[in-house]
């Protein structure tokens, strides 16, 4: 179905205008800084509809912000038009749609707070609490909550778009799960295609696979009340190698042989998180509902496992850290990405189905383990359980078979240093991956990368020399399907970055 535009209530800044700087300049990475025409934040869809409309008659490329937490500039460079889609943050239940109502600009920790003080419900979204859903779930986005529940996407019921057609038109389609709706595909394609891709989201309506109560309470899963943390700490200068590599392997392997959805030990997810040797701790963090009987136990026994044949004691064990759940995701932890101060920022990722081999393990150590300090975060976070209840072509999200997903990443503040903090970064990828050249290529162990961390070095035959596209990484098998949605609702291409869907040949 379509909708025609209502009077148009558009805030515009542009160049010239005292608010223009901070506008542009308000993304958490500031090595991508806006130099949009100008900048449109509309609060409604007729509103985006005409921006769209507007922007695509003047000739001009149009991208898509929400929270601003996108980390390779795809939103926000090459001129254009940049709408802004932070002021759209209802959250509501439709109860004609029997599903919950959000619109893009929504943060996670207000999501967080409306879903659980209104209904006691709750979504397996991150803790990055700044980040807004647009983006998070068009990428599709995970949590502490999503070895038990699973994807974000596996929620989404329908989407509400904005897109171009052939004649340049601008209008907004509402698409939905039901196979016999006839943009059922677009829906398809935003169970993680990624952001920027197809048009600009003004609405998602999520609710519980197969769930056909009218009682919002019933319609998705129920929060927890209260949220167990364990961490387990060693300190830098007591570490071997051999103890660096026993400690991540325990970690990997304890997820391969635990990640059966719906099992008792998906309940529990944890990150492993090792920076250079001159930040002085290694770290283990576990995390579970609190409300779920045996889970100290379940976390004493992962912290076991984690702990085996380990030579080095820890510094800190502890397993008691017990908050309410909604004060540890909306206060405690702020996890806001903004909260760097600007900084400038480097990600990249991998799925692994496997625990890296020691050898593996060892090069990494060898990249941290050095005189000269580097600014260089080395993380795996508990991934598998429900996610891998669906198969792959259920959702663009085509991992459905990983148990952890790694992150590396580096911030710094100084534009001079970027090549020095790029290229240490790059140089451990590389180095873990060097059998597969350079990059996750998917095998028994890998499973590619995850889009809503983009690289553009994936893209680029000088770090991605395996001979396997950016796009397979991200996509796997599913990026033909995506093309062919990409060619109906988006002909003209206006949708486009440097890692954005291509139009088939």
């Amino acid at each position: 179905m379509t909708r025609t535009a209502p009077s148009n209530t558009t805030a515009v800044i542009a160049p010239g205008d005292a608010r223009y700087e901070n506008a542009v300049r308000c993304g958490f990475n500031q090595r991508f800084v806006s130099d949009v025409d100008y900048i449109c934040y509309p609060k409604t869809t007729g509103d985006v509809v005409a921006a769209v409309g507007d922007a695509v008659a003047e000739g001009k490329r149009v991208t898509v912000r929400s929270g601003g937490h996108g980390y390779e500039g795809t939103a926000s460079t090459d001129g254009g038009v940049l709408v802004d889609v932070s002021l759209m943050t209802e959250v509501e239940f439709d109860p004609a749609r029997r599903a919950f109502s959000i619109q893009p600009g929504a943060k996670v920790g207000a999501l967080y707070t409306e879903l659980y003080k209104r209904w006691g419900v709750t979504v397996p979204v991150g803790e990055c609490i700044e980040v807004c859903i647009g983006g998070h779930l068009v990428g599709g986005g995970f949590g502490p909550l999503s070895r038990r529940y699973g994807s974000i996407v596996d929620f989404l019921c329908a989407v509400e778009v904005v897109v171009v057609d052939a004649s340049g038109q601008a209008r907004a389609v509402i698409a939905t799960d039901d196979p016999a709706d006839p943009d059922h595909e677009l829906w398809w394609a935003h169970t993680g295609g990624g952001g920027g891709n197809f048009g600009v989201v003004t609405r998602y309506w999520l609710r519980t696979r197969g769930a056909v109560s009218d009682d919002p309470a019933q319609l998705l899963p129920p929060a927890p009340t209260t949220w167990r943390n364990g961490y387990l700490m060693w300190p830098w200068d007591k570490m071997t190698e051999q103890d660096f590599v026993r400690i991540l392997r325990n970690y990997g392997t304890w997820f391969e042989r635990n990640s059966v959805p719906g099992s008792r030990e998906a309940d529990l997810t944890a990150f492993f998180c090792a920076t250079h040797k001159s930040s002085d701790v290694i770290t283990v963090g576990s995390l579970i509902d609190d409300d779920i009987p045996g889970a100290r136990e379940l976390t004493n026994e992962f912290f076991d496992a984690v702990c085996e044949g380990v030579d080095v004691e820890p510094s800190v064990r502890h397993s008691d850290d017990v908050v309410s759940w909604l004060y540890h995701f909306t206060h405690a932890n702020r996890a806001d990405h903004n909260g760097l101060g600007g900084s400038r920022f480097k990600l990249k990722s991998a799925y692994l189905r496997k625990a890296y081999t020691e050898d593996q393990i060892a090069r990494a150590y060898r990249h941290l383990d050095t005189e000269d300090p580097k600014k260089i975060f080395f993380m795996f976070i508990g991934y598998g359980g429900q996610v891998n209840a669906l198969p792959p072509e259920a959702t663009a999200v085509a991992q459905r078979s990983s148990v952890l997903k790694g992150a590396y990443l580096s911030s710094w503040w100084d534009p001079a240093e970027d090549d020095y903090h790029i290229g240490n970064l790059r140089a451990l990828y590389r180095d873990v991956y060097a059998e597969t050249g350079g990059v996750p290529v998917t095998n028994d162990a890998n499973e590619g990368a995850y889009i809503n961390y983009p690289d553009r070095d994936l893209a680029d035959p000088e770090w991605n020399t395996s001979g396997v596209p950016w796009s397979t990484l991200y996509y796997q098998g599913n990026y033909p399907r995506l093309q062919q949605v990409k060619q109906k609702y988006d002909p003209r291409n206006e949708f486009r970055h440097v890692l954005s869907i291509e139009l088939p040949e």
